[in-house]
C-alpha cells in the first residue's frame, strides 16, 4: 500500500473527491447531519477524482496542450517531465491488467503494470519514453477506451515502477506471484486461491500469511503460467465487490511448504501432515479459553466463487487451461470436526481505559457487534460476540497483537458460541461489564449493500472522519482529543463537498499507528452537539486507505 501512495502523493493538484455515505441506505431515516453526501468507512479511494458524463475534466486529462504534463497554472516549475511510466485514471471497477495491456500495447511494448483497483487507477510502464509520449498525446486528443470505458492519461512523476523483486531487468518475471487480498470480507484459504488460480496456470504450491492484511504467494509450474495469471487476475474480485486481488511478482523463486492446511499447501505432495493447532499453545489455557477452538477448517464454509469471465477476455484458449486436480484430504478427526464460533476472546485490555463501548468502537470496523462482556474471573479479558465467524476472522487478522494504551491485545476465537449476560459487575471506570449492541445504528454491516461499501482496512496512522457538522473546525477537533486525553493529530484535511451538504468529512494523520488506534477507540461515535441542534451528530471514524497526507 505504501508503494501506491508514494506514486500518487503530489502528482496532481486537485480537490479531493466528494465521498458518498456508506452508513445510510437508500430510504433510511437520517440522523441530523447524516446525509447522502457524507463519507464512510467503505468508500473506495479517499482521494479519487470523479470522471464521467457531465463531469468537467480538469488539468492534463482534457487538452492536448497538457500532453507534456503542464499543470493548469502554466508555471514551468510545476511541469511533469515526460516519463516512460503513465498514470491511468477513470478505469471501470471490473478492469484487470489484461484489459490495460490489450488497449495500450498499440503504443509500444509494456514492461510492467501496477493496478490500484480501489482507486480505479493504474501505473503502466512502457519500454521506451516514446511509447509513453504516444499514449499521453493520444489520450489528450481523442477518447481511449479500456474495457469499454474512457480512460485518462498523464505522465507519472516516477521514471520506473519499483518491483517487489527489485530486478534491474524490467522484463524479468518469476513463477511465484505475491497476491495481496484487499477488502477481504470473506475468508481466504488455499482452497479458494487454488480454485481461482489453477484454471489459468498449473499451481504447485500456495502459502498464505497475515502481516499487512492478507497476502499469499502462489507458485506456478512455469513463468509463462504466472504471467498469464498476473494479467488475467490482477485487479479482479474473488467475490462480488470484495476480496480484490493486487498481484506482483514475489522475491522467492520457490516456496517451501511443510504441511497442507488452510494456510499452506503443496499440490505435488498431497499427503503432507496437517497442522495440529493445539500443540505448543497450552499456555493460553491460563486465560480460561483454549485456542484449540480453532479447528483446521475454522474458517467455515465459504461462499461459492464467482465464475471466471469468458476465455475471450483473458485471451486464454481451452488448451491453455489445465484440468482441476482433486487431491483427497487426509481423513483425520480434527479435520472433520468443524467448530467455528462468532465469539472472539480479547485479552490484554487496559484495566481502566477499556470498556464495552470502546471495544465496540474498535471492533465494529470488521463486523457487526452483538454483545460485549468482560470476564470477572480473568481481569483484562472480554468476550465479543460478532455477527458471524467471518467477522471474528477479520478482527483476528487486523487487531491481534496491536498495542492499545500501552498493552498488546491478544485476539482469538472463543470456544463459546454466544455471550451470556451472567456475573455482570462494575468496571473500574464505573461502567457495566456487559453491554448489548444488537440494536445500535452504529453497526456498519447491517445489510449486504452497506457491508459491501466498507473497506476492511488494517490499522494505520491516518483516520478517515465523517458525519461531522460543517461548523466544527480543526482546532475544535484538536481540542476534543485533548479533552479526552488522547494524542492529537499532526495533519488535517477536509474533503470538498456539496454546498448543500449537512456534514463534512476528511482525514487526520497521527504520529504513529498506535496513536490513531487509541483516538479511534475513544472518539469513534462521539456525540457532537451544536447550539440550537435538535439531535447530536455522531462522529464516525475508520482507518484510511491513505498511508500519509
Amino acid at each position: 500500500m505504501s508503494l501506491i501512495e508514494e506514486y500518487e502523493e503530489g502528482e496532481y493538484e486537485r480537490p479531493p473527491k466528494r465521498l458518498k455515505t456508506a452508513e445510510v441506505e437508500e430510504g433510511e431515516d437520517l440522523e441530523e447531519g447524516e446525509d447522502s453526501d457524507s463519507a464512510s468507512a467503505g468508500v473506495l479511494g479517499d482521494e479519487e477524482e470523479v470522471s464521467g458524463p457531465g463531469t468537467e475534466k480538469r488539468g492534463p486529462w482534457t487538452s492536448a496542450k497538457y500532453a507534456s504534463g503542464r499543470r493548469d497554472n502554466g508555471d514551468e516549475s510545476h511541469r511533469i517531465a515526460p516519463s516512460p511510466v503513465v498514470h491511468v485514471r477513470g478505469l471501470c471497477e471490473s478492469v484487470v491488467e489484461a484489459d490495460l495491456v490489450e488497449a495500450l500495447e498499440k503504443f509500444g511494448t509494456i514492461c510492467y503494470v501496477m493496478m490500484m483497483p480501489f482507486k480505479r487507477q493504474a501505473l503502466v510502464e512502457f519500454e521506451g519514453i516514446e511509447s509513453a509520449d504516444k499514449c499521453v498525446a493520444c489520450g489528450a486528443s481523442e477518447a481511449v477506451y479500456i474495457a469499454g470505458q474512457q480512460a485518462f492519461f498523464n505522465y507519472s512523476t516516477s521514471k520506473r515502477i519499483t518491483r517487489p523483486t527489485n530486478s534491474d531487468n524490467p522484463n524479468s518475471g518469476n513463477k511465484v506471484l505475491l497476491l495481496s487480498i484487499q477488502n477481504p470480507l470473506y475468508p481466504i484459504t488455499t482452497e479458494v486461491l487454488y480454485t481461482v488460480c489453477n484454471p489459468i496456470g498449473s499451481v504447485l504450491r500456495i502459502v498464505i500469511f497475515k502481516r499487512n492484511g492478507i497476502q499469499a504467494m502462489v507458485e506456478f509450474e512455469s513463468v509463462q503460467s504466472a504471467q498469464k495469471a498476473k494479467a488475467a487476475l490482477n485487479g479482479a474480485d474473488i467475490y462480488a465487490g470484495c476480496c480484490t486481488l493486487k498481484i506482483e511478482y514475489a522475491r522467492p523463486t520457490r516456496l517451501n511448504v511443510i504441511r497442507n492446511d488452510n494456510d499452506s499447501w503443496d499440490y505435488t505432495k498431497p499427503y503432507l501432515a496437517r497442522r495440529e493447532r493445539g500443540k505448543g499453545r497450552q499456555r493460553q489455557a491460563i486465560l480460561g479459553e483454549h485456542p484449540s477452538a480453532y479447528s483446521d477448517n475454522g474458517y467455515g464454509p465459504h461462499c461459492p466463487l464467482l465464475p471466471l469471465p469468458s476465455n475471450n477476455r483473458y485471451k486464454i484458449s481451452s488448451h491453455d487451461i489445465p484440468e482441476l486436480v482433486a487431491y483427497p484430504l487426509p481423513q483425520t478427526s480434527s479435520y472433520i470436526g468443524h467448530s467455528s464460533s462468532s465469539v472472539a476472546m480479547v485479552s490484554g485490555l487496559h484495566p481502566t481505559k477499556m470498556n464495552c463501548t470502546r471495544i465496540f468502537n474498535l471492533f465494529c470496523l470488521y463486523g457487526n457487534i452483538e454483545k460485549v462482556k468482560f470476564m470477572k474471573s480473568v481481569p483484562g479479558t472480554a468476550l465479543v460476540e460478532m455477527g458471524d465467524e467471518y467477522a471474528v476472522d477479520r478482527a483476528i487478522t487486523h487487531l491481534n497483537s496491536i498495542k492499545v494504551f500501552g498493552k498488546r491485545l491478544n485476539v482469538c476465537v472463543s470456544k463459546q458460541h454466544a455471550v451470556i449476560p451472567s456475573q455482570v459487575f462494575e468496571l473500574e471506570d464505573g461502567t457495566s461489564s456487559y453491554k448489548d449492541f444488537a440494536m445500535t445504528r452504529n453497526n456498519r454491516f447491517t445489510s449486504a449493500g452497506q457491508a459491501s461499501k466498507n473497506i476492511i482496512q488494517p490499522p494505520s496512522c491516518v483516520l478517515h472522519f465523517y458525519n461531522v457538522p460543517p461548523c466544527v473546525t480543526e482546532e475544535e477537533l484538536q481540542r476534543l482529543c485533548t479533552e479526552h486525553d488522547v494524542p492529537g493529530f499532526i495533519k488535517f484535511k477536509v474533503f470538498d463537498g456539496k454546498p448543500s451538504s449537512k456534514t463534512i468529512s476528511g482525514l487526520l494523520e497521527f504520529d504513529t499507528k498506535t496513536h490513531a488506534i487509541e483516538v479511534l477507540t475513544v472518539l469513534n461515535h462521539y456525540q457532537i452537539r451544536i447550539p440550537n441542534g435538535s439531535n447530536p451528530y455522531t462522529l464516525k471514524l475508520c482507518f484510511s486507505t491513505s498511508s500519509h497526507l
